[in-house]
C-alpha cells in the first residue's frame, strides 16, 4: 500500500494548492490510514475546510480541542486555524478544501455580511451531526458535492459553487451569534504564540535547544509554554522538538546516503545511539529499516 504525507512550510501551512486562481477548489476522496503512521499531520491553510468521517471513527484536533468524530459526523474547519487528523483503522475521509473567494469577492457585501464574520470569530471549527437538522441538511450537502466531483458531471463547477452557498447560508446562519459574541472577547494569542515557538524551533533544530530557549522566543515562562504546547498540539515542546528533528532525520534517511551517525549530528542528536533509540520508539524500525522501506516504494 502507498504512503502519502502532507507537506507543509516552516509555520506548518500546507504547501500543496488547492484548485487554481481561477478556481480555488480541490477535492480529496482521501483515507487517512494511508497516511504516514495513519495520520495527517499538523497544518493549517487560508482556506475552509470541510471533511466526513465516511467509514469509521476520526480524531480530530483542531486549535486547541481533541474530537473524536464518529462515522456519518463531519466538521468544518476555519481559515488559519491549525489541525490534525488522525485514523484508528481505514477511514475513508472525503473532503473539500476552498478559498472565500469562490463564493464571494473580498471586496463585495456578500463578504462583508457573511463570510468575514465567520473567518473573524475566532470560532476553529463545527462539528456536523446527522441528528441535528440544520447540520444533517449540511451532510447532505456536501455528500451531493462529493458525488459530483466524482462523476465529472457537465456543469459541475456551476453546480458546486451553488450547493457551497446553500451549505454557507445555513453555516453562517448558526455561527453568526457565536461570531458577535467573540468578537467582543479578549483575543486569544495562544496559536500565534505556538506557532512563533514551532518557527523557533524549525529554525534551531539542528543546535542545542532547551526549553528555556522555546520559551523565551514567544516571551513565555516555561510553565506557559509548556502549558501552550500541551493545550495546542497534546505534546510538550522538547517532545515537540524531538519529532521535529525525527522527521528532519527521516528525510534526510531516504533523500541522500549521509551515514546514520552524520544524519544524527546534523539534526541535532547528541550521538547515533540516542538517535536510534528515538527512532525506533517513534517509527517502529531502525533508521537502516526505514531507508530501505522508503527505498524499495
Amino acid at each position: 500500500m502507498d504512503t502519502y504525507k502532507i507537506t507543509t512550510d516552516d509555520t506548518l501551512r500546507e504547501t500543496l494548492p488547492h484548485g487554481t486562481a481561477r478556481y480555488p477548489f480541490a477535492y480529496y476522496p482521501e483515507n487517512i490510514w494511508q497516511f504516514d503512521f495513519h495520520r495527517i499531520d499538523w497544518h493549517w491553510h487560508h482556506e475552509f475546510e470541510f471533511l466526513i468521517a465516511a467509514e469509521s471513527k476520526i480524531c480530530c484536533l483542531a486549535g486547541t480541542d481533541k474530537i473524536d468524530l464518529p462515522k456519518g459526523c463531519g466538521i468544518f474547519i476555519n481559515s488559519g486555524v491549525l489541525h490534525r487528523y488522525e485514523a484508528y483503522e481505514s477511514a475513508c475521509a472525503p473532503n473539500i478544501v476552498f478559498s472565500a473567494s469562490l463564493l464571494a469577492d473580498e471586496t463585495s457585501l456578500l463578504y462583508e455580511k457573511y463570510i468575514a464574520p465567520v473567518i473573524s470569530s475566532s470560532v476553529p471549527y463545527q462539528i456536523f451531526d446527522p441528528q441535528m437538522p440544520w447540520q444533517d441538511d449540511i451532510l447532505r450537502l456536501l455528500q451531493e458535492i462529493f458525488a459530483l466531483q466524482e462523476s465529472k458531471a457537465p456543469r459541475s463547477e456551476l453546480r458546486t459553487v451553488r450547493l457551497l452557498l446553500h451549505i454557507w447560508d445555513i453555516l453562517s446562519g448558526h455561527l453568526q451569534p457565536a461570531a458577535r459574541q467573540t468578537a467582543l472577547s479578549r483575543p486569544d494569542h495562544r496559536q500565534a504564540r505556538l506557532q512563533t515557538m514551532m518557527q523557533y524551533i524549525h529554525d534551531h533544530y539542528e543546535e542545542e535547544i532547551t526549553l528555556d530557549m522555546i520559551a523565551a522566543s514567544a516571551s513565555l515562562s516555561k510553565s506557559g509554554a509548556l502549558h501552550i504546547f500541551q493545550s495546542g498540539i497534546h505534546i510538550s515542546p522538547v517532545a515537540y522538538l524531538i519529532r521535529y528533528r525525527l522527521s528532519r532525520a527521516a528525510g534526510l534517511l531516504y533523500t541522500t546516503q549521509k551515514a546514520v551517525s552524520v544524519i544524527a549530528s546534523e539534526t541535532g542528536f547528541t550521538s547515533a545511539g540516542y538517535f536510534c533509540r528515538k527512532f525506533r520508539e517513534y517509527y517502529h524500525m531502525s533508521p537502516g529499516e526505514y531507508r530501505q522501506k522508503k527505498s524499495s516504494t
